[in-house]
This record gives structure tokens, sequence and C-alpha cells, in this order.
């Protein structure tokens, strides 16, 4: 914080800040002065801090976001836009019932803003403003109109029924029905079927040509005004694709008013990034994995041999397959795991030096869950002065391990606030959420900690947020890396949780019971059913189940199981089954072995090749054989590779061994072949006479 200077403002007296124990719960040397109206009466000082930012390098940060675009004005007129950031405390904090225990969360809220996280990649989408427009009668005509003075539009009417034409159209017309469309913006591909070209030479009603199906076009933006079933479900929402209700009149206006902005290059976040050397989603034909492909609403997974691809163009950012990935194979990126649990830090031992006690996270989005704390702070009590919220694009991102990272940082409940409007994509977060608490109470908490709400009434917040159980068990806050995997994650927050509760006098077990799909957990082998084939070995995409260099020998590391299935689906003689559990114990990160033979050595190199049972268990099944009716066929079976070969191509009936070279054909013995035996038995001066 030493680089940015902070200003705060009470807003007119409506919020509590004192400004000395927010600069010692900021770690800064001088107090803070506090504003009564940094927006009106007292904007000298905003400026006076701009000019001393200018001279002295510094960054500034206003805890105020209602008047933004007035500050921003104002630093674009000095010439230092670039150096004003804003933050709001007033609705997420200061505004709420109980303003004079608000100080520790504002300070915290404060040390938060300060945080930069590491930028995500772009993907860019470009769009030179062609546009489809679908939609019945006059009303779609009109639209088309309004809008094909800013873009190339082409208009297919469902329905031509109070269609006038103009006398002049500056956009095409046609009839038919849409039947799919695939892409995203700037390049989208419908099939229109009853497609049909209007008549130049209609008089009265507009007249078509004769209709076709399966027509294909291209376009870069759809404006869908049907009224009808959408082309793509809200769950599967894409960029370029916008829709409004026909009989609205406003929504259309606002539709046409977006269509317009949509010319030009668009830089996309590339939300999630992934590593296929880690996918655990099939091997040799065999599907194990099938998480992030069962929960995308958009479509944008699909699998690519043993892998799965995301298309970066139509992902919408939700997070939800990274939540479900067991492996990490696909992480979120906007933020990364990282820079999200760095900030949990933050939060909790910042509220901590200010004072603050029993923490609760919230978690929401920064569009309808950000318009509900507002609400809730303008028209209600405001969030508890203990809720501390954070916004993201979307929380359906979070996963188990968030969850147990948050508790290990000390609040002592996480809240996941999801709207109404995107419950469908509720699945995921519930099985996460589910799994979170399996582990904690497993560990012997009596009460869940992690919590869905799902509601767009203020009210319905306040009281979900107020009523939070308890176990009178207090979570200290603990320190911890959040470097690793996801699962390295888990493992180092459970860690932290066993030893906070063990600290309580709690016996707490090293092993918790999971139920199913969870991502953890180990194989059992029949054992007297494997005769060690490794197939399991190669079909594991995690290296958990590994074999030995010199010896017939599977060992398994537990810690490193995803229980994908695939060692289940691809062992030839079923002897594996999956049991879901999470093991802390040490012993999990250190392979154990589950099979290991003796190996057979060849009887002719006395090379070890197998295993000794299975190279037994062969010969009982073949003795008798016709194809093995003697000790020297037999004996074939007890070598190695190298040495059959050997013993083959020495047999009596080599199989290597090929037959009588043909004789080499001559030039000459074609010529002879050519002539006639008459002529054969006559002589050179025959020929000549």
């Amino acid at each position: 914080m030493t680089d940015t200077r902070l200003l705060l403002c009470n807003c007119q007296n409506t919020m509590a800040l004192d400004g000395k124990a927010v600069a010692h719960a900021l770690g800064l040397e001088e107090p803070i002065t506090v504003s009564t109206e940094l927006c009106r009466s007292q904007c000298d000082r905003f400026e006076a801090a701009l000019e001393a930012a200018r001279e002295g390098g510094q960054q500034i940060r206003v805890a105020c976001t209602q008047e933004a675009p007035l500050f921003a004005e104002i630093a674009a007129e000095a010439g230092a836009d670039d150096r004003v950031s804003f933050t709001n405390i007033r609705e997420r904090a200061g505004w709420c019932s109980t303003p004079d225990a608000a100080g520790a969360k504002i300070a915290a809220l404060l040390a938060d803003a300060a945080y930069v996280a590491k930028p995500t990649g772009l993907t860019t989408l470009t769009s030179e403003g062609v546009c489809l427009m679908i939609g019945a009668g006059q009303q779609a005509l009109d639209a088309a109109d309004k809008l094909a003075q800013r873009m190339s539009v082409t208009l297919i009417l469902t329905s031509v029924d109070d269609a006038m034409l103009p006398r002049g159209r500056a956009f095409a017309v046609h009839t038919g029905k849409v039947t799919s469309a695939t892409g995203h913006l700037g390049a989208f591909e419908v099939v229109v079927d009853h497609f049909a070209d209007l008549l130049p030479s209609a008089r009265g009603a507009p007249d078509f040509t004769m209709p076709r199906n399966g027509f294909r076009s291209n376009c870069d933006v759809i404006v869908d005004l049907s009224g009808g079933t959408p082309l793509f479900s809200p769950s599967a929402r894409r960029d370029g694709y916008l829709r409004a209700d026909p009989g609205s009149p406003l929504a259309v206006a606002e539709l046409l008013f977006d269509a317009v902005d949509l010319i030009g290059t668009f830089e996309k976040p590339l939300y999630v990034r992934t590593d296929p050397a880690i996918c655990a989603h099939s091997r040799s034909e065999k599907v194990g994995c099938r998480n992030c492909l069962d929960v995308c609403p958009t479509g944008a997974i699909s699998p690519t041999g043993e892998h799965v691809a995301i298309d970066a163009a139509i992902c919408g950012g939700c997070g939800s397959c990274s939540a479900v990935c067991p492996t990490g194979a696909v992480e979120y990126a906007y933020p990364q795991r990282g820079d999200l649990v760095a900030r949990l830090h933050i939060l909790t031992a910042t509220y901590a030096v200010a004072g603050g006690s029993d923490p609760v996270l919230l978690l929401h989005d920064l569009g309808e869950g950000d318009e509900l704390i507002h609400a809730l702070a303008r028209y209600g009590d405001g969030l508890p002065a203990n809720v501390l919220p954070i916004g993201l694009h979307a929380p359906f991102q979070i996963g188990h391990e968030i969850l147990l990272a948050a508790l290990a940082s000390g609040f002592q409940h996480v809240v996941l606030l999801v709207p109404p409007s995107s419950a469908h994509e509720r699945p995921a977060l519930d099985g996460q959420v589910e799994l979170a608490n399996a582990i904690v109470t497993g560990l012997r908490l009596d009460t869940a900690r992690s919590h869905v709400v799902e509601t767009a009434n203020p009210d319905a917040l306040r009281d979900a947020l107020v009523a939070q159980p308890t176990d009178g068990i207090k979570l200290p806050r603990s320190a911890f890396a959040s470097s690793g995997s996801k699962r390295d994650l888990a493992r180092i927050t459970v860690a932290k949780l066993r030893e906070t509760l063990s600290a309580t006098g709690l016996i707490v077990p090293e092993v918790v019971p999971l139920g199913d799909a969870s991502p953890y957990g180990r194989i059992n082998v029949r054992v007297e059913g494997c005769t060690l084939c490794l197939s399991c070995v190669s079909a594991c995409p995690a290296g958990a189940i590994t074999d030995h260099p010199d010896r017939p020998q599977i060992a398994f590391t537990e810690a490193a199981c995803v229980q994908c299935g695939l060692c289940v689906a691809t062992c030839p003689e079923s002897v594996l089954s999956l049991e879901p559990r999470l093991n802390v114990a040490a012993t999990a990160m250190s392979p154990d072995v589950l099979k290991g033979e003796e190996p057979f050595e060849c009887v002719s190199c006395g090379k070890p090749f197998g295993a000794k049972s299975s190279i037994e268990a062969v010969m009982a099944k073949l003795e008798g054989h016709a194809m093995f009716q003697n000790a020297d066929q037999m004996r074939l079976i007890q070598m190695c590779d190298d040495c059959r070969v050997v013993s083959a191509a020495n047999s009596e009936h080599n199989p290597f061994e090929g037959g009588e070279r043909p004789k080499i054909r001559t030039t000459d013995d074609y010529l002879v072949a050519s002539v006639s035996p008459a002529q054969r038995q006559k002589k050179p001066d025959d020929f000549l006479s």
C-alpha cells in the first residue's frame, strides 16, 4: 500500500470511518484523512492528490464507486486517469445495521483491493457487422430497417402477416425457419429450411420464390426477435447472439443498441487453461472422466482422442469445468487459484489485525450478486459486519479446494450466492460444496461450513447470512502456501484443519470416507485373480499405479489417484474396484505394493521376463494342445522373446525359412520364349535366305 494513496470519504457522515485505525490495520505510518464530501465540496482534495501522485509517481485509490465517473473525468482532464482506481466500501461494508463494527471489514476490503492479480490471456473475436435478423411481420421489417443504417442486415421473416414492404430496401429479405445455429460472435453458421427469396415483382403482399431446405449461411451477429425457441438456450449463452421479447418495445430497442456495438475487434479473456498431459478423459478408447463434458453449459468442450479441447471463443467462463476436474487438467485463470487464495489470506489477516472476529466469506458474481448487495445496503440492513464479500466473474468456478482453503484461512463459514437466473449451472457447484462439507464433517466438525444461497431477494440473503449454524468450534487463521495443483492445495488445507481440530482435543481420523464420484480414493485388488498383466499401469493417467523395472509388481500411490475408473475399465480380469475416500496420512504419498511376484527366468538365457504364476498358468492351459505336443514346443513358452525367436529359427520347421529362390529370368529367356519351336530349329543362314 506504500505506493498507493487512499482517499476515504464517510459519504456525508453515513459511515463510521476511523482513519487512524484503518491506517494501522493496513500497516501505514500516518493516519488517513477522512473526507465528508469528497465528490462535491471537498473535491479539491482529490485534485491535490492527483497533482501529488503525478509528481511522486504514486497511484490513487478512491473508496467510492458511485461517483467514479466524476473522479475519472477530473483525472482525465489532469492527464492522470491511469493513476486512479476505485473500490466500494459503502454498500459492501459501511452501510450496515452495525456501522460501528464495520471498521475491521472496511480495512480488509481496502487491503484486498490493493492486491494485483496475474492477468489472464486473451483471445480475439472479429465482427464486420454482418447481421442475421429473425422475426415476424412488420415489427421485424421496421427493426431491420433501423439496424441496416449501421450494419449489413439480412432479414428472415418467420411470418409475413401485416408486413408492408417499403419502397426501397437497404437489406435482403427472405422467408424460412432457422433450424440450427453454431459458432460465436464473428463466426456463426445457420441452417434454414423453407428458405425463399423475396420476389422484387411482388405487389401487395410479399411473394417469394420456391422454398428449399438445408440452406446454409454465415454471419457475425444474430438478432433473434422471433419469440420462439431460442437458437442457444440460456445455459448455452453465446457471444453475438442477441434475443429479446418482440412484445416489449423497450427490450427490442435495447437489443438494437447492443447489436450496433458488436462491430469491430473484441478481446475476450481466456477463462481457463488446460494441461492435456494430466487429463483423465480416456485411454485406449475407454472413457474414464467426463466431468467437464457433463457440466459445460455452453458446449465449448469436446473430446479429442484421450483428452478434451476447450473452444475459447465459445467458453462463457462459468468455471464449472475447472471446479469438477479431478486432476487439475482444467484450471481457472480469471482469477488464478493462487491469486484467489492470496486474497483469502489478505482478508483474514487484515480483518484480524483490525480486531474483527468470526469472519464469514461471501462469494458472489459481479452482476446480479453485486446488485443484490447494493439493494440490501440501500434499502435494508446491509451485509453483516463480519461478512467479507469477494466478487467473481462466476461463483461456479469455486471448487472444494477453495472452500477448504477459506476455512483454513480463518473463515468460519463460506456462503456462495447464486442468482436464480443461473440456477441451471448449480449442479457442479452443489457437488463441490457437498464434497467440502463431507471432508469437514469427516474431520469431526458437527456442522457443514459451506453453503449455497440461491436468491434474488435482499432480505433472504440477509437472513441466510445471519443464520449460519455453529458447533462451538472456531477455526483459527492458518498460513499456508498456495502453490501446486488443486489436489496439493486440498491436502495442505485438510492437514491444517486436522491440526486445528486436534488442538481442541478431538480425535481426528486420517481417513475420511467419501461418496461416489469423489476425486480422492484408492483401488482395491482381488489379488488371487490378478495376473500382473500391467494393463492398469498403462491406463492410469495420473501415475497412481506403477510397475517395477526389474520384477512383476504393481504399486499404488493413493494421493495421486483421481478415481477416474480407467484402470477398472481396462483390467481384463475384472479384479479392480474403486474406494472413494480421503487419506491424509503421510503413507498416502508413498507407493504401496498391491501385488508382486518372483519373475520367471528364461530357461535358455536366465533373463527374467514375466510373472512366474502367469507362465505356469499358461503352460498348464496349453498342456496337451495340438501345437505343444513335445518338450521342445513347451520349452518355447518358458523362453524370453529373444530366445524364442532364436530357437524357432534353428528348429527343423523354421518359420522364417523361405522356399527355394526362383531362377532369375534374363532377356534371352524372354526372347527364346517368344520364338516358336519350328523357328528354334532353323539355322541363321535360313533366315538370311
